[in-house]
């Protein structure tokens, strides 16, 4: 007997600029503003998408939502279909990698490139735990502790120094976020395993990696370059898993670069 699938999702999604479609999706806890600062440096040339994925942002997810890796992918094809996309250029953070590789593997099709920022391949122990202690923290210690714990796991210590203003901000995130979905989505992240499948990724592929990264390691970076052929890779010193808040204009020129070069080589 096949599971009943949740009530479908019309998910929330910034829409801005024309040209070739790229789309852009945040990881964990986490919605579409996460590429605020991106956003209007690739709006120019392309047609940028930047939804909030079931239960983030303001995109509310029904009862039964499982947050599968499959349910999310039905959610962004559904909306590819409602932009009348055929295809589009896929670019995720953490997570939202995870769902962009996924996507680039279950549906080529509609796939014309992926690009991974501060993904993997697989979820090792070292992300589970890093997930697991802010469960922990946030259920023993209370949403500060959590917000103090984020920045430290998330960013690089001196650009933090320099923008304290998000520390501010994710104070105040933290205080009035419901978790739920975010740890139903983590207990399914917390499984994702695509090693016996990418190096059959079909669309082409750019690895963005930051070297201080203390969520996904840096070595994932190697890994996915090793593993998916043909596939690019850029390294962000002194960066921290946040990439696209921290060095946004690296992050825009880096995909911009390589969606144009998708492009001209599809019109060849």
């Amino acid at each position: 007997m096949s599971e009943a699938r949740p009530p479908e999702v019309r998910l929330y999604c910034r829409d801005e600029g024309t040209g070739p479609a790229v789309v852009l999706l945040h990881g964990l806890g986490a919605d579409h503003t996460v590429w605020n600062a991106v956003i209007p440096r690739l709006a120019g040339p392309f047609r940028v998408l930047a939804p909030d994925l079931r239960g983030h942002g303001r995109s509310k997810a029904p009862e039964g939502s499982s947050y599968r890796f499959e349910e999310l992918e039905a959610d962004l094809l559904a909306l590819l279909g409602e932009k009348q996309l055929p295809s589009a250029h896929l670019v995720g953070l953490s997570a939202g990698a995870m769902l962009a590789l996924r996507t680039g593997l279950d549906a080529p099709a509609h796939v014309r490139s992926v690009t991974l920022v501060g993904g993997a391949a697989y979820v090792d122990g070292h992300t589970r735990a890093v997930a697991e202690r802010w469960g922990e923290t946030y259920a023993h210690d209370g949403p500060d502790a959590l917000a103090i714990r984020l920045l430290k796991d998330l960013y690089y210590p001196d650009w933090i120094e320099a923008h304290m203003e998000v520390a501010d901000r994710l104070r105040e995130e933290v205080a009035e976020h419901d978790y739920g979905p975010t740890l139903r989505w983590a207990r399914e992240a917390a499984t994702f395993d695509e090693r016996p499948r990418v190096a059959a990724l079909g669309p082409p592929a750019l690895i963005i990696q930051a070297m201080d990264d203390e969520v996904v390691d840096a070595s994932h970076g190697r890994i996915l370059r090793q593993s998916i052929p043909g596939s690019r890779i850029r390294i962000f010193a002194q960066t921290g898993h946040m990439a696209p808040v921290e060095r946004p204009e690296e992050t825009a020129e880096a995909i911009a670069a390589f969606v144009r070069e998708v492009e001209t080589s599809a019109r060849a």
